[in-house]
């Protein structure tokens, strides 16, 4: 069946609205030296400050990033999709504007809120507008321009610091959300789901079990990630009895499905840090320029777009599980392979050849990952899981930066930077070693009713 005007408008607005974000969690990597150069401090109080740009943003949007989905649901998407926007929209100005670093950190905490409302609602819309194998291509399209706007941050981000200053990573999302807005007109209005109940006691454990817990890491006040994490096994047992909950357990009876978000959460932790420390060793020790960090990395980007469709294919015809086995390996040795940089970091020989092999490593990972975790679930669970499995991503990076501290001393040099590239490997590793113990290449399983 051809695809009709409304539907590639629905698909080209999801597409947009959750492009800006996810570029939002990766453009602000290659600007946070400028921004505690401004309004950081030396030393330890500076690295906290750009783990807290990095870790609000993505505290709140993966913390309610389930909730807006039921938000979604009972309000409409395309209802809640038009608020986020507006949101996303005026947060990015408060981002922008931002006259301390307290200030910008709690704009990325709200922007991270409004950020939340965008994922699922525009997943929901290509859901409820597309059937059968378009509806396929379409989740398949989206996923794949999603997963770019992670990969193209830092080579976007580094341009706008150099030529224009930080605070244009977060002004390129005021014309993005315009064009997204002036199209959303074209989208005919979603209507409620009835008997669908927004899950708020789960919504806020969720949101304050990872808030202290992020806390606690970055400030290293132990105890309060005790709490945190009591807070977070108390969310847990809430939602296997919640008579709508947000995050529904039941998904996790399927064997793909469950042990598909265990190497997420390896994976997509390991590229979070990796790419955090990466960035600002670029930058801070070996003296590259904004633009320079972010060029040094476009060769991930070329390995995702040249290899992800092969390789999907490929995982479709023989099944996903030795793709997403072998691919966080390869990855892990292209970090492995940094370790012969030094201070100076010369691109040819210490940057050039890690970032080759790990930008293989990912292309091998991603599309199998989606593929395997999306196919265990039926069609009309697709929303949830991938809801769930972003959520999954989201907050595994967001932790894994929050010990960010902890994995380096407090200081960014050759040494701790050797360690922390270490530590992604071994990341990296434990997500493959994950997928072949526990997925498994068969037809299509069917989670439990509800």
């Amino acid at each position: 069946m051809a695809t009709t005007s409304t539907q590639r408008r629905v698909l080209l607005v999801a597409i947009l609205a959750s492009f800006v974000s996810f570029l939002d969690g990766t453009v602000v990597n290659v600007a946070l030296p400028a921004i505690a150069d401004e309004l950081g401090g030396p030393g330890e109080a500076g690295l906290t400050l750009q783990q807290w740009v990095v870790d609000g943003y993505l505290v709140t949007l993966g913390a309610l990033i389930l909730a807006a989905g039921s938000l979604s649901d009972v309000y409409g998407r395309r209802q809640v999709l038009f608020v986020g926007l507006l949101g996303f929209a005026a947060t990015s100005v408060l981002c922008a504007v931002a006259p301390t670093g307290a200030v910008l950190v709690v704009a990325r905490l709200l922007q991270g809120v409004a950020g939340a409302l965008l994922v699922p609602s525009s997943l929901a819309l290509i859901i409820s507008t597309f059937e059968g194998p378009a509806q396929s291509r379409a989740i398949g399209t989206w996923t794949a321009w999603t997963g770019t706007a992670m990969i193209v941050g830092p080579f976007v981000g580094g341009g706008l610091v150099d030529l224009v200053s930080w605070r244009g990573v977060f002004w390129i999302n005021v014309p993005v959300v315009a064009v997204t807005l002036y199209l959303l007109r074209g989208v005919p209005p979603s209507g409620a789901t009835s008997g669908r109940r927004i899950d708020v006691p789960g919504a806020v454990l969720a949101a304050v079990g990872l808030g202290t817990t992020v806390f606690g890491l970055i400030e290293q006040v132990w105890p309060l990630v005790g709490v945190g994490l009591a807070l977070l096994v108390a969310f847990v047992l809430y939602e296997r009895r919640a008579p709508d909950p947000m995050l529904p357990m039941r998904l996790f009876a399927v064997r793909n499905f469950a042990w598909g978000n265990v190497a997420t959460a390896a994976v997509y932790g390991a590229l979070a840090f990796g790419g955090f420390v990466l960035t600002l060793f670029l930058q801070q020790v070996a003296g590259y320029s904004a633009t320079a960090a972010g060029v040094a990395q476009l060769p991930i980007t070329f390995a995702m777009l040249a290899l992800s469709t092969r390789f999907g294919t490929l995982a479709g015809r023989h099944g996903a599980r030795w793709f997403m086995t072998v691919g966080p390996v390869v990855a892990a040795c292209g970090f492995l392979l940094m370790l012969t940089m030094d201070a100076d970091a010369s691109y040819v020989t210490e940057v050039l050849p890690g970032v080759l092999v790990f930008g293989l490593g990912l292309a091998i990972t991603v599309a199998p990952l989606t593929s395997a975790i999306l196919g265990a679930v039926p069609p009309s669970d697709a929303g949830i899981a991938s809801a769930v499995n972003n959520a999954v991503s989201r907050v595994a990076g967001l932790v894994v930066i929050a010990f960010a501290g902890v994995i380096l001393g407090g200081v960014l040099d050759v040494e701790s930077f050797h360690r922390a590239l270490v530590v992604t490997a071994v990341l990296l590793v434990v997500g493959g070693l994950v997928s072949m113990a526990g997925i498994r290449d068969r037809p299509r399983e069917t989670a439990p009713a509800g």
